[in-house]
């Protein structure tokens, strides 16, 4: 997994370094390198899962955030972008052998790294982009039921469609939407309510879906 991001970050790195060569050999090129984006997000999880001992499946709460993102442009057309920002979840398990129970909450912090193809346009600028994500899990909160709740930190890809709308030259409103393919397994400790350890192979996969303005440098 390490291997994985470290793979990734070298090669944009790379990119990089590639790119500013031949911005050297090319003084032509006239584009801005960098977008600074803000945007609000509505993160609405598509969660499925699979429960040991007591069956059921999960449901998870949707997460309205704010959101900071660079993108930088090796090219006029190519980009990579990340995005920075973290959202608070609340889980429960459904029909259960068990009945209903209440996981309490769970923090993300989802960095993501999204190589972007960005077509031309006049004012309106479309885009579309697939990368990779690491998905951190903190502040676990295990609710009334279970002793405690402990979740893997993941993995995972991220699909991505999206507009820059020119205000002017150096200004834009941006709408963006990403589904993410995330995965974590979960342990529940519930000794004391039900005397077993439960654990859960569980998918988020959420579609997020973004509005802001953002700035080019």
């Amino acid at each position: 997994m390490k291997k994985t991001i470290f793979t990734a970050v070298l090669m944009c790195l790379i990119l990089t370094g590639v790119n500013a060569q031949d911005q050297e050999s090319n003084p032509s090129d006239d584009f801005n390198r960098w977008q600074v984006r803000l945007r609000g997000l509505a993160i609405v999880p598509n969660e499925s899962a699979t429960i040991q001992t007591i069956g059921g499946d999960v449901e998870i709460s949707n997460a309205f955030i704010p959101e900071l993102d660079f993108t930088y442009f090796f090219t006029k057309n190519l980009a990579a972008e990340l995005i920075l920002g973290t959202a608070k979840h609340d889980v429960k398990a459904i029909s259960t052998a068990a009945g209903d129970i209440e996981l309490g909450s769970i923090w993300l912090l989802p960095p993501t790294l999204t190589l972007q193809y960005h077509f031309d346009g006049k004012t309106v600028h479309p885009y579309i982009g697939a990368g990779v994500n690491y998905t951190l899990f903190y502040n676990e909160d295990a609710g009334p039921t279970a002793d405690s709740v402990s979740y893997d930190n993941s993995l995972g890809f991220d699909f991505q469609l999206g507009f820059d709308i020119d205000i002017n030259d150096q200004w834009f409103i941006n709408l963006d939407a990403k589904y993410l393919l995330l995965n974590t397994d979960v342990t529940v400790n519930a000794t004391s309510a039900l005397g077993a350890t439960v654990g859960a192979d569980v998918d988020i996969n959420p579609f997020i879906a973004g509005i802001g303005i953002g700035r080019r440098f």
